[in-house]
């Protein structure tokens, strides 16, 4: 049994709604509006879910999940974002910005507005996705699974690594600003977000996706389509400005000989098979090895700058400066938890295609049964 998640909405249209096919339900949207550099918009929403479609008071019906969240500045672009026609002609965009979705997006779809392609490529939409996310993490929750996101980089500001992470390490996370785990590393972010903003610029930056008491075996080596790193892959760089992927040290190992950059295996006979390190991040032959699953993603500074840069006027093609919307500095911090909860999307998926199941206690035992054919000790 494969899982979906659809969304649909616009940024400033009335709302956002996320579908989930079979998975239970637990919703926890504030932590998205974390993030030092964040802009005048996580100000105005204050999101809140509605579930309109596959629970009954608190427990998944097992149909399709509905959730949906109205967006509070849809007022002030009711006439600019009604689904319906409306009096009078309104002004068109005719100013893509270098970096985003806008002038491709024109081309493509045959229109001559950009604020057809704009509404829906915006990183807003991600709101819908964490959201869904929530509730893939409530499953996880209950096999054992637990899914963390930190930044370890905004622009030149880098933090120390640790290899050693452990899921209670990530308790205050949110604490931080920037949602750095190194409390020095966090005070130099901020002042380098400070900075760089007072210059008109945005910055990008890496964050860290980590999940703990993942059963070896998920995913594949059979088929491409299968392989877990892949479906990974492709859900990070979904995310809105990532640019790169790495499983654990995927980076790092392309410069070292081969005697350093595999994870040796041992055995032990009260624990069975363990490896003292982790450079593949939890996954070979895109199957997971019962060590901490690892992924990163870079995130390339956004495309909105509050000095534009230069751009061509699609109506006239004429030279002209970008357009120029309401921005965020850094939304670093907020990509890691929209890519912890692809992750946990993932995951949960790959769950449910091993494991099956109508009911959370099916799964349970199905579950069980494997680890004791394989004689894996949860650690």
């Amino acid at each position: 049994m494969a899982l979906k998640l659809t969304t649909a909405g616009e940024s400033h249209g009335p709302g956002l709604t996320c579908i989930v096919e079979g998975l239970p339900a637990g919703l926890d949207l504030a932590r998205r509006q974390l993030g030092h550099g964040r802009g005048g918009r996580m100000k105005i929403e204050k999101d809140k879910i509605e579930v309109t479609g596959g629970v009954r008071h608190g427990t998944t019906l097992g149909g399709p999940i509905a959730l949906s969240i109205v967006n509070r500045d849809y007022a002030n672009w009711e006439e600019r974002m009604n689904p319906w026609p409306v009096e009078g002609e309104l002004q068109e965009v005719h100013l893509p910005r270098p970096g985003h979705a806008d002038l491709v997006g024109t081309q493509k779809y045959g229109v001559t507005d950009v604020r057809n392609i704009l509404e829906r490529a915006s990183a807003r939409e991600t709101a819908a996705r964490v959201a869904g996310g929530a509730v893939t993490k409530a499953f996880l929750g209950e096999v054992g699974v637990q899914v963390f996101s930190h930044v370890l980089q905004i622009a030149s500001v880098k933090a120390p690594g640790d290899d050693g992470l452990r899921s209670e390490d990530f308790v205050d996370v949110d604490q931080s600003p920037v949602r750095c785990l190194d409390p020095q590393t966090t005070t130099a972010m901020v002042a380098e977000i400070d900075r760089l903003r007072k210059a008109n610029e945005s910055l990008g930056g890496v964050f860290e996706v980590r999940a703990f008491g993942l059963v070896p075996g998920l995913g594949s080596h059979v088929s491409w389509e299968e392989r877990l790193d892949g479906r990974l892959g492709q859900a990070i760089l979904s995310i809105q400005a990532v640019k790169a992927v790495a499983i654990g040290d995927g980076i790092e190992v392309a410069g070292l000989p081969g005697s350093q950059a595999h994870d040796e295996i041992f055995y032990d006979e009260n624990t069975g098979y363990y490896r003292t390190t982790n450079r593949a991040g939890g996954l070979e032959g895109g199957m997971t090895t019962g060590a901490p699953l690892v992924v990163r993603g870079s995130m390339k500074p956004l495309p909105t700058l509050t000095k534009p840069l230069r751009s061509v006027d699609i109506a006239t093609h004429q030279p002209a400066e970008a357009l120029r919307e309401r921005t965020d500095s850094c939304t670093v911090p907020a990509a890691g938890v929209v890519a912890e909860a692809m992750v946990a999307f993932v995951l949960a998926d790959a769950y449910r295609r091993k494991f099956g199941g109508d009911h959370i206690g099916d799964v349970i035992a199905a579950l069980r049964a494997y680890e004791r054919r394989i004689g894996w000790h949860r650690r």
